[in-house]
């Protein structure tokens, strides 16, 4: 069965009674934020897909937290919308308490399988596989490969892992001091099953 992943931002935690996805993810929506909540909600891994590699390419900066799920059935499991929002505004003050910003978290993905990136302000890079069809991503360093999710959001790419590789991430190749806040991420992301937590990235 083909994986699928629900994906939510903060936004929608103020404005969820404001605009409804209808059918395969298409919206029907009057402004600009429901623009980005109906790209969103109800939607899942074979409908917010690149498509293929060139959808991934060019250079991303960190926008906001992301958390998402696997399938419906976990999310559901896991309290549902509520329950998302309430990720996303921990991850915030999180990343807040690390010191991410858009000025020192990005990730850049070049056409030869090669990236770029730094979390925190340190620089890494690599060469990545991506695979079209179910939105897995693998960056492999000098030290360590780590595997993620991404997914097109209507702002950009969300970008996303698992408990053990955010970690990873975040003080292997992040150098994160702050012990405190990097458990509070891993918290999270061990918090139900099927959950995804990382970065929203726009152009």
């Amino acid at each position: 069965m083909k994986k699928t992943i629900l994906t939510l931002f903060a936004a929608s935690a103020l404005l969820l009674s404001s605009c409804m996805t209808t059918g395969m993810g298409t919206t029907s929506t009057t402004n600009s934020t429901n623009d980005v909540l109906g790209s969103v909600l109800g939607a899942v891994l074979s409908n917010v897909l690149f498509g293929d590699q060139s959808g991934i390419l060019g250079s991303w900066n960190y926008s906001a937290p992301s958390a998402a799920f696997t399938t419906e059935k976990a999310l559901t499991n896991a309290g549902g919308n509520a329950t998302v929002a309430n990720m996303n505004s921990s991850l915030a003050s999180n990343y807040n308490n690390i010191g991410i910003n858009r000025s020192n978290t990005s990730f850049s993905f070049l056409a030869g399988n090669k990236f770029s990136a730094k979390v925190n302000g340190i620089p890494f890079s690599g060469t990545y596989v991506y695979n079209p069809q179910n939105g897995e991503i693998s960056l492999k360093t000098s030290t360590e490969t780590i595997k993620g999710n991404v997914i097109r959001t209507a702002k950009g790419m969300g970008l996303m892992f698992d408990s053990t590789q955010m970690v990873n991430l975040l003080q292997k190749e992040g150098k994160v001091s702050n012990t405190a806040a990097v458990q509070a991420v891993s918290k999270l992301a061990k918090s139900a099953d099927g959950v995804r937590v990382g970065f929203e990235l726009t152009k």
